[in-house]
């Protein structure tokens, strides 16, 4: 995994940057979604194992599939992942390439787990507290953690805001410890 991040990371910076340059970053984001799906399917692991297709045909019949045949940036990013043999971490670059594009918007992920599912009112209005707290705009990614028995926790970056009973416990036995 961290492999394929640190391969990834230079094709993502450097579409990113054309895209942003370009004010294309919206389209190049529904590029890289298209192919992320295409290289997915099932099928296409075995068409990328062939060592009977050169990666020029690898990368016309991605183009062909993707319905983007006459974007010519597009082709020659396809054409040069098929050249290195990075067709397969498309994922991790579109993954990387979504984060640059969210920095540069402004918005920071929040992993906000809770113990029990939120309605869409619930998590509005905890964002927006939210986004208060850590002074910016912010893309809640919500998870269900039965284990933290009430309350939530929430991961912006590298910062931890723990509202859980179980934090709160946790707190409370090393205070008793001490």
């Amino acid at each position: 995994m961290a492999e394929s991040v640190t391969i990834a990371r230079p094709y993502a910076q450097a579409v990113f940057r054309l895209a942003r340059d370009a004010g294309t970053l919206a389209a190049w984001s529904d590029h890289l979604q298209r192919l992320v799906a295409i290289a997915h399917d099932p099928e296409m692991a075995g068409v990328f194992d062939n060592p009977k297709l050169s990666a020029t045909q690898l990368a016309e019949l991605l183009m062909s599939l993707s319905g983007d045949s006459g974007n010519a940036e597009l082709a020659s990013f396809v054409g040069i992942l098929a050249a290195n043999e990075r067709l397969v971490v498309l994922a991790e670059i579109n993954e990387i390439f979504e984060q640059l594009r969210s920095a540069d918007a402004g918005v920071r992920d929040a992993i906000v787990t809770s113990a029990f599912a939120l309605d869409e009112a619930q998590l509005q209005a905890l964002v927006s507290q939210l986004e208060a707290h850590f002074g910016g705009r912010l893309a809640p990614h919500v998870e269900v953690d039965p284990a933290l028995i009430g309350g939530i926790t929430v991961t912006v970056g590298d910062q931890v805001l723990d509202a859980s009973v179980r934090g709160k416990l946790e707190a409370m036995a090393t205070a008793l410890k001490n």
